[in-house]
């Protein structure tokens, strides 16, 4: 034992060299890809959350000062330290260069809008989509101009059912259309913001049943994938019952349009939210289940296996499958970086390196910005990397830690199997969480509990019985399989049900602002790829950001670019001005707020000119006519109205004027209030609008 242990030492020892203590295989000084891809993101990061354009000479000046220092630093006999030191710098010079790039491109696509009017459109149907209430949309993809060509195409989304097209179909379409609105509250969700990287020009509804449209030339094999996907999606319906045939056909193929609300909305409930993004688990059981199965099958070679290692064809393999699953499953942002992220770790074992860890991430994090910088912002993107990312970090302590099993100890493998899988949800749950509630306001009380049910069912028995009805749907021979995923999808959906309708097991969460989820991610980063002894100055960063974001002041009233006023009315809980308009806008503003519960309406008094009344400590006019606009002025501290002010009068009056004209221009407002009186107010769009997102 004592040799063993003595030829072990130098190992260790060169395993010390690190920075700041990190081994080889988590950081080393030259060449390492963790420091350089945070850099990449933050970059990124820097860029989106500018409110000016970055200038052009913005980027070539941080490469410059890059080189400035690694001479400074070589020149003081830190070789490794300088080369770090510009990785970083080159990264961060490389985040804001390709951000800025991507959207300069992007933003060659112009709105359009019918201003009320009724348009004609042609190009093919891309996919048949549900909004959140069930109603079919259309998402067509138009026909590109001559004189176009050097623009991205242009999709837009119609409210219309499909009648006898389907997706690959061209198509011909009257419709209206406006472009993408901005978020109705400002710190929401920004739907022209997504809207502009996704390549969509315009939304609306179409005034008649669309038709065939004439044939087309452009985009062939998009057409051509589509028209597969659908059919697909058909043939796994047509053999399962509706429920589980639409989460079927969802899991499989990425088409959610046969999903049932309810269904939905008892899946993210129950904290199993995440099944329905086709993302890392997916690709990891579709390219893992090839992959095991090829190895062990390789290995029943005893001759060629004892010369060849039967991993690296398998893995080869694997990474086939994994790319016919990114293109049947729709290849959406998050299918794309589990697929980057498979590859990651298939292309380790091909070359014989370790095949999960934070180096993998590093890259696999790199190719998806390298790809779509805007992505950084998007829930899936931060709650996908932080929590295999947490799951690395796990895996390396649990490694270092584990203790020897015992012999013959009884359940092994089961107790082993339950452990990982708790340890799995709880870490992963942990690691998302923060980010979940920052997006979604909300958080899936008994998410563990629902995970520790489903996920057994759904790893061994759904995903597997799915990945093999694929490869047997082109011999017409899936039925059994898909027999075995659909009980398998029912037991899940009984099991969503069942969690989601315990009481308590969803908690409205209150928005936080932006700064604070950026602090948050940095501790993040730090708890995850810091060395043992700097942890803890990680998680402090995550628990101030938490504790400042809880202690955030809210705001007290809120205007929605319609006019419509709503604010806490005493002991009584929130209150509207007008139940009828901008229901959505109010809904947004509430959730953010943590609450759940409809609002009344406020019981101000009225007469022909409008109501007035108190809300959050001011006195508050909603006027429909201007008549007596003077007296209002004097009278309230808080004007609201529909009708357009002229500027003189807006001028003289001392009251805050929200008139149509700055609610257009600016969109909703959110107002804190102190004794009586205004001291901040905070609109959707900035006084000159510099970014190409708020300029569209």
């Amino acid at each position: 034992m004592v040799p063993e242990r003595d030829a072990r030492l130098p190992q260790r020892e060169r395993r010390g060299t690190g920075v700041w203590g990190l081994t080889p295989d988590r950081l080393t000084l030259p060449g390492s890809a963790i420091f350089p891809a945070l850099a990449f993101a933050t970059g990124t990061a820097i860029y989106f959350a500018s409110p000016v354009e970055p200038l052009a000479w913005l980027a070539p000046a941080l490469a410059l000062l890059a080189g400035l220092a690694w001479f400074w630093l070589r020149g003081r006999g830190r070789s490794a330290a300088g080369l770090m030191a510009v990785l970083v710098v080159l990264g961060l010079a490389a985040g804001v260069w390709r951000a800025q790039a991507h959207t300069q491109a992007r933003s060659r696509l112009e709105p359009i809008d019918t201003h009320d009017r009724i348009g004609q459109f042609e190009g093919w149907l891309e996919a048949i989509e549900s909004d959140a209430n069930g109603r079919p949309r259309l998402l067509v993809r138009l026909r590109v101009s001559e004189d176009g060509a050097d623009r991205p195409a242009a999709r837009i989304r119609v409210r219309a059912r499909p009648g006898d097209l389907r997706p690959g179909d061209t198509i011909s379409i009257a419709a209206v259309l406006a472009p993408p609105r901005r978020a109705p509250v400002a710190g929401a969700y920004d739907f022209a913001f997504h809207a502009l990287y996704a390549g969509l020009a315009g939304t609306g509804y179409a005034i008649a049943d669309p038709e065939p449209g004439p044939e087309l030339d452009q985009d062939r094999w998009e057409r051509s994938l589509a028209a597969l996907r659908w059919r697909m999606a058909e043939r796994i319906r047509s053999h399962l019952p509706e429920r589980s045939g639409a989460l079927a056909a969802a899991l499989l193929t990425g088409d959610r349009s046969g999903l049932p609300p309810e269904d939905t909305d008892a899946l993210r409930r129950a904290g199993l939210g995440h099944l329905l993004a086709i993302s890392g688990m997916h690709m990891a059981l579709i390219a893992g289940g090839v992959f095991f199965a090829l190895r062990a099958a390789f290995a029943g070679f005893i001759p060629w296996a004892r010369r060849h290692d039967p991993a690296r064809p398998a893995a080869l393999i694997a990474m086939l499958a994994a790319a016919g699953y990114l293109a049947l499953s729709g290849g959406a942002i998050p299918t794309q970086r589990a697929f980057i992220m498979t590859l990651s770790v298939l292309g380790a074992v091909v070359l014989g390196r370790r095949a999960l860890s934070l180096h993998t991430l590093a890259l696999a994090m790199l190719a998806v910005l390298a790809m779509r910088p805007d992505s950084i912002v998007t829930p899936g993107f931060q709650m996908s990397f932080a929590a295999v990312a947490a799951l690395i970090a796990a895996a390396d302590l649990w490694q270092a830690r584990k203790p020897d099993p015992a012999p013959f100890a009884p359940f092994r493998g089961l107790r082993r199997f339950l452990g990982g899988l708790s340890m799995t949800s709880g870490v992963a749950g942990f690691a998302t969480a923060g980010f979940s509630a920052f997006h979604f306001h909300r958080l899936a009380s008994f998410g563990l509990l629902g995970n520790l049910l489903a996920m057994p069912v759904f790893s061994l028995l759904v995903m597997p019985a799915g990945a093999l009805a694929l490869f047997l749907m082109p011999l017409g021979l899936e039925g059994p399989a898909l027999f075995v995923m659909g009980w398998g999808l029912e037991r899940v959906l009984e099991i969503a049900h069942f969690v989601s309708g315990l009481g308590g097991s969803e908690q409205a969460v209150a928005a936080a602002p932006g700064g604070w989820l950026a602090v948050y991610a940095v501790g993040f980063a730090g708890l995850v790829v810091l060395p043992r002894l700097m942890k803890a100055a990680g998680a402090t960063v995550m628990i101030i950001a938490v504790f400042a974001a809880g202690l955030t002041s809210r705001p007290d009233l809120f205007v929605s670019e319609g006019a419509v006023v709503v604010a806490q009315d005493g002991e009584d809980g929130w209150a509207v001005s007008d139940r009828r308009r901008d229901r959505f806008a109010a809904r947004v503003f509430l959730e953010r707020q943590g609450e759940r519960d409809r609002p009344r309406r406020f019981d101000w008094p009225c007469d022909s000119l409008g109501c007035a009344g108190e809300a959050a400590g001011l006195q508050v006019a909603s006027l429909t006519s201007l008549e007596a606009i003077g007296e209002d002025c004097r009278l309230n501290a808080l004007i609201v109205t529909r009708r357009t002010l002229p500027a003189h009068i807006r001028r003289r009056c001392e009251a805050l004027v929200l008139d149509a004209g700055q609610l257009a221009r600016r969109g909703g407002a959110l107002i804190w209030t102190e004794g009586g009186r205004i001291r901040r107010i905070r609109q959707v769009a900035p006084v000159r609008p510099m970014r190409p997102w708020q300029q569209r």
